[in-house]
């Protein structure tokens, strides 16, 4: 089993260029390509804000390029990327096909891009059926990824685009192509009041699902820390992964755990997250 981490929450302290290297030293075996400086935005305005990042220009491609090769020359792969969201805003949607071919150049095989947390699966099959010709043409694959809202009143998450088993299916049946698969946040799916469980998820989704987004959280809150460190029950979702023999990588986004660290001890972190993905790993292999 491969293991692989998103790069966008060490990158915003070093650089993307580093994060690659750090990320290969640590003893990862590919890079999930976060996205989200493409299109950073102003949620009053719903405008696109110009944050002079290499994404958001025409030498976007040649810096996934790069990317890729420092990848490379430290024996690690591109496995997937994540595209900037909130999908809802035209802003975003207007530079979905960029994130897809920075995903091909980068080589990676799948692009994450969020559902519309409001739509239906009807509605949801226009916004993909819109970008899938264009990902085929440049061989990547859309995941559709399990999302969820927040009941103020209840103080816990509450159902979205994908939050269940049974949503997360009509989405991918009515799509219904083989270019559309799922990325299940496990996260997510452990967040008490929105989601079906990770493993009864993961059953559910069978060979549909191709991609993770592993972290942890007290099974309340969306916390994104590291493996191990609160309360998903990991052993159960290993078994399910093996039950419906996963054949991807296991990818962290435990984006929130390196928010304590510095570009003096960030690689520390980025080591720990490591040995926790490794961990996951070994229990899938034993």
């Amino acid at each position: 089993m491969k293991t692989s981490t998103e790069i966008g929450s060490a990158a915003s302290k070093i650089g993307e260029e580093r994060v690659v290297e750090y990320v290969a030293k640590a003893g990862f075996d590919a890079w999930d390509f976060s996205m989200m400086d493409m299109c950073r935005y102003d949620s009053k305005t719903k405008l696109a804000i110009d944050t002079g990042h290499p994404l958001t220009g025409s030498n976007r491609l040649a810096f996934a390029r790069r990317l890729k090769q420092i990848g490379l020359d430290n024996g690690i792969v591109c496995n997937q990327s994540h595209a900037p969201f909130s999908t809802k805003y035209e802003c975003v949607r207007s530079r979905l096909k960029w994130a897809i071919e920075c995903t091909a150049e980068a080589g990676g095989e799948i692009c994450i891009i969020h559902p519309i947390n409001e739509g239906t699966a009807e509605q949801n099959a226009e916004f993909y059926w819109e970008l899938l010709p264009f990902a085929k043409e440049c061989g990547v694959k859309i995941a559709t990824e399990n999302m969820w809202h927040w009941n103020d009143e209840k103080d816990e998450s509450c159902f979205a685009a994908c939050s269940t088993s049974e949503d997360f299916l009509k989405h991918l049946q009515t799509v219904n192509d083989e270019f559309f698969v799922a990325c299940l946040d496990i996260g997510h799916a452990e967040m008490r009041g929105s989601g079906s469980g990770a493993a009864n998820m993961i059953r559910a989704l069978g060979n549909h699902l191709q991609a993770l987004h592993i972290h942890d959280n007290d099974q309340w809150h969306d916390s994104h820390n590291i493996p191990f460190s609160m309360s998903i029950d990991f052993d159960a979702i290993v078994k399910a992964l093996k039950d419906i023999d996963y054949q991807g990588y296991f990818t962290l986004e435990a984006d929130q755990y390196l928010k304590p660290y510095d570009e003096s001890n960030i690689f520390q972190g980025i080591q720990n997250l490591s040995k926790s993905a490794r961990k996951l790993a070994s229990m899938f292999e034993e």
